[in-house]
């Protein structure tokens, strides 16, 4: 018998299974004997999906306004998905990689004409983000996204934040005459920018810079610096010598080409195609290029005067350094945002793909849809799940770097920072998890790239080292949360009965209990780790310390996820966020079960039930898959032109001629 109200009418569903979208089912996943699935109202005011008349689509109507912030839904991301609504923007599987990254450049024109103000999308992060999300859905999330945030945030927005059209003319940028790049990262440096080796000398005799490669390793990696898209300028992170002086990394800004090619003394050099979105990665290199004063990007992080002398309100170089690539941290919420969309854009087409997709029932000439067994649904729910609280964690993060990041420099701007970085690692690791999963559940179908699913994994990865590789930035979160964060800890109380498993708050506590064992456990490691080696004393205690970062993160999430159905304005819409949350829930603490029963958070008849609210879950939110994934609110035109979204297989695109033609009739 279950614990869990159910979401659906069962009361006239036979006891050896249940009614879903697809009739009666047994406990094995297959449709059982038994009459028509009842039209009775829903239970709990819910309704049993198939659909999204009636409640239904107020249900779906009501997720789509909290997945898309709310009241802010129209002007964050309505001219995103009008855009991408746009014929140009349908999957083309059959171009060239050439032709790709051209096309890439040819649509940020597009999205510049439909930004109207490019200073504005670049200095608003709830807009940018909100571009990252739809334009990851275009192409298997294609180059346009790579080049977009690097465009509006890494170089306009850098320019912005270092003065902006104050004290510069930004008009060849806001128009595209001139597409921007960013120079950091070089071969020899990358997580360790901060010891990067390119040079800016400050020239006594014409008060400008000469930008200089000192050897191969200093050489700039993989920015997009090639003729194609135009003439390009780039945001250079150089090391500024004056009078032999090292006075930190500050940013140039460089141009690179023009109608003519490129400019002397830039040498640029096109690398192999990586996996994922093409994009014209290059390396780059520069010959004594002489640069004017105006070049140097200056702040209140550091000025320098007439005669040479550097003014900072920052004590160091490192400090100087961070501030002035500062738009990585608003990068991060870009790759977050991105890889979201793409995250939803799968999982709606295996949704999609699984109602189409029909396999033998259990009697003889009987089909049924493969959503219909629980292996498949059951994967897609969780990941489902998964990607609703990935989305709320991402607009919590947001939330708190747009309210802090234009402040001093506290320790709430730190934590914030902190937060945009755990949920990146999270985020993008998962996305990339999902994005697999639903590429298998499609099977062969989702392998061909007319469907534009096979691709999403491979550009997720992007985003995973993209702006902080993610092992990288989750250890320095590591070590700060170590001595700056302290989890709530209550104090221990009995576990209670098995139905305390049906309880999300008290679900959030037991993982809030297992962050803090972690924490306990890496602290204890660091403390007994030998005094004269800070390298192996960290890793003793690394591992536990990341595993407490992870435990964090998905903390978070359930927190933004319960915070986001509490704002429900329809209680139906309301319970069905709340079953999900529970579903994610139940699945994170099931990995801490052996710490919280060895602690007495948890008692052995809540471990061994542990199982069975899962699979009550399972069954329960399997007919809402569908409205689920519709309140994503993807543009039908994007769906349409996917065929195992559209029709659940592939289109042919060649036929041999054969003297018979085969009759191969309705076979899938």
């Amino acid at each position: 018998m279950t614990l869990l109200t159910p979401l659906v009418n069962l009361s006239s569903v036979p006891e050896s299974g249940h009614y879903g979208r697809y009739g009666a089912v047994r406990p094995d996943g297959c449709p059982a004997d038994g009459p028509a699935p009842t039209t009775d109202g829903p239970a709990d005011g819910l309704s049993t999906g198939g659909g999204t008349d009636g409640l239904a689509a107020g249900t779906v109507a009501e997720l789509t306004r909290l997945l898309f912030d709310g009241e802010d839904r129209e002007r964050a991301h309505g001219m995103w998905r009008d855009l991408i609504s746009k014929d140009i923007f349908r999957h083309r599987p059959g171009l060239a990689a050439e032709e790709r990254i051209a096309l890439s450049y040819e649509l940020l024109r597009l999205v510049n004409d439909t930004a109207g103000d490019a200073e504005r999308l670049a200095d608003d992060p709830r807009l940018l983000a909100a571009l990252h999300e739809w334009a990851a859905i275009v192409d298997g999330g294609g180059g346009l996204c790579t080049v977009a945030s690097i465009h509006y945030n890494l170089f306009l927005g850098s320019l912005l934040d270092h003065g902006g059209a104050t004290v510069r003319d930004l008009s060849d940028f806001t128009s595209l005459r001139r597409t921007g790049t960013f120079l950091c990262t070089e071969l020899d440096h990358g997580n360790d920018a901060s010891a990067l080796e390119t040079t800016a000398e400050l020239d006594p005799v014409t008060g400008g810079f000469v930008l200089h490669t000192p050897h191969e390793g200093a050489q700039k990696f993989m920015p997009n610096t090639s003729l194609t898209g135009g003439p390009k300028t780039a945001v250079v992170a150089a090391r500024l010598l004056v009078e032999g002086r090292d006075e930190g990394v500050f940013l140039f800004l460089t141009p690179l080409s023009d109608e003519n090619g490129l400019l002397p003394g830039v040498r640029v050099r096109r690398l192999p195609l990586r996996t994922g979105a093409p994009v014209d990665h290059c390396l780059t290199a520069f010959d004594r290029v002489p640069l004017p004063r105006g070049a140097l990007l200056e702040s209140e992080h550091g000025r320098l005067d007439a005669d040479g002398r550097l003014h900072s309100s920052l004590g160091n170089r490192r400090k100087r350094f961070l501030r002035s690539i500062g738009r990585v941290t608003m990068g991060k919420l870009c790759m977050s945002g991105a890889a979201i969309g793409a995250t939803r854009a799968a999982l709606a087409l295996a949704v999609r793909h699984g109602d189409l997709r029909q396999v033998s029932g259990p009697r003889a000439g009987e089909r049924i849809p493969v959503n219909a067994h629980r292996p498949h649904h059951g994967r897609l729910l969780k990941g489902l799940a998964t990607g609703y609280a990935m989305t709320f964690l991402h607009r919590s993060a947001l939330a708190r770097w747009a309210a802090e990041h234009t402040g001093p420099d506290t320790g709430r701007r730190a934590e914030a920072e902190r937060i945009v970085a755990i949920a990146k690692g999270w985020i993008t690791w998962q996305a990339r998890d999902i994005a697999v999963e639903c590429r298998e559940r499609c099977g062969a179908q989702g392998l061909f790239a007319a469907n534009g699913l096979s691709e999403f994994p491979h550009y997720i990865e992007g985003t995973i080292t993209a702006e902080g590789d993610n092992l990288v930035i989750w250890v320095k979160a590591a070590a700060e949360m170590l001595f700056e964060h302290q989890p709530a800890r209550q104090a221990p109380e009995p576990p209670g009965g098995v139905e305390r498993l049906a309880d999300p708050r008290h679900l959030l506590g037991l993982l809030a209990r297992a962050e803090s064992v972690w924490q306990d456990r890496a602290r204890t490691a660091l403390r007994q780790g030998p005094s004269g080696d800070p390298v192996e004393r960290w890793n003793g205690a690394s591992s536990a310390a990341l595993e407490m970062v992870s435990v964090h993160a998905r903390l978070r999430a359930a927190e933004a996820f319960l915070d986001a159905a509490a704002e429900a304005r329809r209680p139906e819409a309301r319970a069905l966020l709340e079953r999900l949350c529970l579903l994610f829930l139940l699945e994170q603490v099931g990995r801490h079960t052996g710490d919280l029963l060895a602690d007495g958070h948890l008692s052995a008849d809540q471990v061994r039930a542990l199982p069975g609210f899962l699979d009550d879950l399972l069954r329960d939110l399997a007919p809402r898959m569908t409205e689920l994934v519709e309140a994503f609110d993807l543009p039908a035109a994007y769906l349409d032109a996917i065929p195992l979204a559209a029709s659940g297989r592939v289109r042919l695109t060649d036929q041999i001629a054969t003297e018979e033609p085969a009759d191969y009739g309705s076979a899938r």
